[in-house]
Order: C-alpha cells, then structure tokens, then sequence
C-alpha cells in the first residue's frame, strides 16, 4: 500500500524506489529550497491498484520510460487515467555484457563504463536531452527505469544541478537507493543464487547497487569531454537557457 514515510514524502510499497526528486525540499546553494510534488523518480512500476490510485491522486501528467524496448516487454507501465505514457530508451547496463561477468573488478568496470556511457555516447545525450526537454513542459511527471538507479539517478542529478542543490546533497540523494531499493534488491539477488550461487551473487553486486565511483565517472566524462557541467547540458544535450530556466522554476520553491 502507499504511504507516507515520517509524513515526508509519498512513497509506494511496490515500487520501493519511488520517490519525490525534490526529497522533502532539499536546500540550494544560494540559499533557496526545492519544491516537492513536481517530479517524482521511481523503479519500475509493477503497481498494486492502492499504488496506481496514489499516483493517480497525485496529479501527474506524464509517465517518462527509460527503459529499453526489451525491458519495456517484460514489464510493460501501467495506464495511468489522464497521464500519457512515453519513451525515451537511454541505454542501461547491457544484458549481454552482464552475462559474461566473471569478477567484482569486471562487474566495477562495467558500471563505470554505463555512465561514461551518458556522457559520451550519442544516443544516451538525445534521450537525457529529450528527457529534460519534456520534463520542462511542466509537472508533476515521474521518471523511471527497470531499478531507478542509473539511468534514473543520471536524470536526477542533473535535475538537481539544475536546480543549484550542491554536489555533497546530490550524492547523499544519489545513494538513497541502496536503502529504499534494498527489498527489491533482496529479491534480484535471491534469483541470482538460486540460478548461480552466492560466488555469482558477489560477482553481480556492483551491479544492483548505486556507488559514488559510479556518479564520479559520468561527471568526470562531462569535464574530459565538455570542460564543465553548463557545457554539457547545452552543446551535449542541445538544452537551450529556456529549457533550463523552466526547469529552475519548476524546481525551486521561490
């Protein structure tokens, strides 16, 4: 059922990684704070009815995928009444490399590859732009992936430094997920051991969680590829100082 953690924010009990991007009204750098109830982050969303209604309650207008076409087949989203449904595929971590991994050491590499990957590779750039684009059409829009942590946790941060929230407020929201995600995590490593054992389990672990060496290779490709995170967002996403100024205002309480 839904509910509301310590009255903070509204949370959904089958789909433990949903939750608001603005957490209960995280602080600017300038002094300003967020505004909640305007974009909202989640795993994928096999729902109970009690959880569709909730989101249904909630408003919102937009349901954004970013999911591949073969994730989206196993688990297709819920149609929302009101809200329309799209689909921006931003490359996650692929299948076929996860197959091989034999090591905790490949299983890192692999992740941080993935997020060099939103930065360098052109197909995630379109999608993370198109993303952000349609986010600044206007809330509230939720935002998710198969586990709501990477390509997820990319759109967030950027969100957020949009919105002038400082790097330290950034990370601590970025790795929320190993504690919200933890049952659903549970749950994906006890397929893995009834399949491949415990060995197997330790092997894919970098891979279930969010890690900080995670986030820092994304932005350190930003500043290799781009020189700084403004440079990113406008000549590697083609975000215009309209769209990031919608997004500051949807964002910022004041």
């Amino acid at each position: 059922m839904s509910e509301q953690a310590s009255d903070e924010y509204l949370r959904l009990a089958s789909a433990d990684n949903f939750r608001d991007v603005a957490g209960t009204g995280y602080a600017t750098s300038d002094g300003g704070r967020l505004r909640t109830g305007v974009f909202y982050r989640s795993n994928d969303l096999r729902l109970t009815d009690v959880d569709l209604e909730a989101l249904h309650r909630i408003g919102l207008n937009t349901i954004i995928d970013l999911r591949s076409a073969t994730e989206i087949a196993l688990h297709p989203d819920p149609e929302v009444p009101g809200v329309q449904n799209l689909h921006f595929d931003a490359i996650g971590i692929p299948i076929e490399r996860l197959s091989s991994l034999t090591s905790r050491a490949e299983a890192i590499a692999l992740m941080d590859e993935v997020y060099r990957g939103f930065v360098v590779e052109q197909h995630c750039r379109t999608a993370f732009g198109d993303v952000l684009r349609q986010l600044a059409t206007g809330g509230p829009q939720l935002f998710h992936c198969s586990q709501g942590k990477d390509r997820t946790g990319w759109v967030a941060a950027l969100l957020l430094h949009v919105a002038g929230v400082d790097d330290p407020t950034i990370e601590s929201d970025y790795l929320l997920t190993n504690a919200l995600s933890a049952a659903s995590r549970a749950r994906v490593e006890a397929e893995i051991e009834k399949h491949g054992g415990p060995d197997l389990v330790a092997v894919y672990e970098p891979t279930l969680v969010v890690d900080i060496e995670y986030l820092d290779a994304a932005w350190a490709a930003v500043e290799e590829r781009y020189g700084d995170r403004a440079s990113y967002l406008r000549d590697g996403l083609g975000l215009d100082d309209a769209v990031l100024g919608r997004l500051r205002g949807l964002l910022r309480a004041e």
